[in-house]
């Protein structure tokens, strides 16, 4: 029953079995096991399956088995579809928090650059002979030295989180 509706969605939609599994970040081999009946797709995947082929899981998983058991199918296909429903939606809150964690963590970093540029390593010219300034002026010289050579690897990494969580369109 599912592979046949995975594969008439995606007949009907007019995608060759390449470019739904480009869709859905997989192989087309994937695609290929699904439609023929040798693996299933996963609850995640088989929503954003649904997504893209524009149509309720429900009815990816058919509701024609049988006569006597049509009731029974129905109500365990709109259990699941509620399910894979709060699952995707908790799959987008994850995504969103993400998102945002990465933006704020490109954020921060551009304010301490800003900060360590508009302060010019002002502890270079301190009194070192006293040993509280001694201790701070290192310090703030090892924070400074570690974060200029860390931070922009950690930026690079921030932006293509931000990338990667991006919705896709």
């Amino acid at each position: 029953m599912l592979k046949e509706n995975i594969k008439a969605g995606r007949k009907s939609k007019g995608l060759s079995q390449e470019e739904l599994a480009i869709k859905l970040n997989v192989v087309r081999q994937t695609i290929s096991k699904w439609e023929q009946g040798l693996s299933v797709p996963d609850s995640e995947m088989l929503i954003s399956i649904a997504e893209v082929l524009e149509t309720p899981v429900s009815t990816l998983l058919g509701e024609t088995i049988s006569d006597r058991k049509v009731d029974d199918i129905k109500a365990i296909s709109e259990k699941l579809e509620v399910i894979n429903l709060q699952l995707s939606q908790r799959k987008n809150t994850r995504r969103k928090i993400f998102h945002w964690l990465f933006i704020l963590l490109c954020a921060v970093i551009i304010m301490i650059f800003a900060l360590l540029i508009v302060l010019n390593s002002s502890y270079l010219n301190w009194d070192f002979s006293n040993p509280e300034t001694a201790v701070v002026g290192t310090a703030a010289h090892a924070f400074e030295w570690l974060f200029v050579r860390l931070a922009p690897i950690i930026l690079i990494g921030g932006i293509l989180g931000i990338v990667l969580t991006q919705k896709k369109v």
